[in-house]
């Protein structure tokens, strides 16, 4: 897997080879960030469920200034830290571990977030949780973005607190919703 634009544009991604990790497809990726790019420059990402850590990664690559990785899997969260490390990144990076669910039960250091993408294990039951958690005021900034991928047969509701809905995406199997915040 390769960042697909921006500075760091062709360097490669390492995938965690544990099984478990389902990176998010590049033909996926493109279209995410197309959208969300106008609200990349100088934000701060939260990367929940990070994986290989490819979302804050490309986002970094495309003007973020900071990323925040919550990772339960430490085999999985030591692969997202060589690739910061070796793409030169450390140093905006803040990587947690534990579970992602237990992490927003308190403040989430790197907050307030503008972007937060939101990757649980498809059918887990996961990302509507997560998203009344991210709704609590103390996680996301006045005017940000979520971005929940999940399966195409799962279903997550329009408004939740905050979090309104404003454009969902079918690729295959795969969907990918955008909420944001309202007053």
């Amino acid at each position: 897997m390769r960042v697909i634009a921006g500075q760091l544009r062709g360097s490669v991604i390492r995938a965690p080879a544990t099984g478990v990790v389902r990176p998010t497809y590049d033909r996926v990726r493109e279209s995410v960030f197309s959208i969300i790019e106008p609200f990349l420059d100088g934000a701060a990402v939260l990367d929940l469920f990070a994986g290989s850590g490819s979302l804050g990664i490309e986002s970094l690559s495309r003007g973020s200034n900071r990323a925040t990785f919550i990772e339960m899997d430490r085999r999985v969260l030591s692969v997202v830290r060589e690739n910061v490390e070796r793409l030169g990144l450390a140093e905006q990076c803040r990587l947690i571990g534990g579970d992602a669910l237990a992490v927003l039960e308190r403040a989430v250091p790197g907050g307030p977030f503008d972007i937060a993408f939101v990757d649980p294990p498809y059918s887990s039951g996961l990302a509507p949780r997560a998203l009344e958690l991210l709704a609590a005021e103390r996680h996301l900034a006045d005017e940000a973005i979520v971005v929940v991928e999940r399966a195409s047969s799962d279903t997550l509701p329009a408004v939740v607190g905050r979090l309104g809905l404003f454009r969902s995406k079918k690729y295959g199997s795969t969907a990918v919703d955008f909420y944001e915040t309202r007053a």
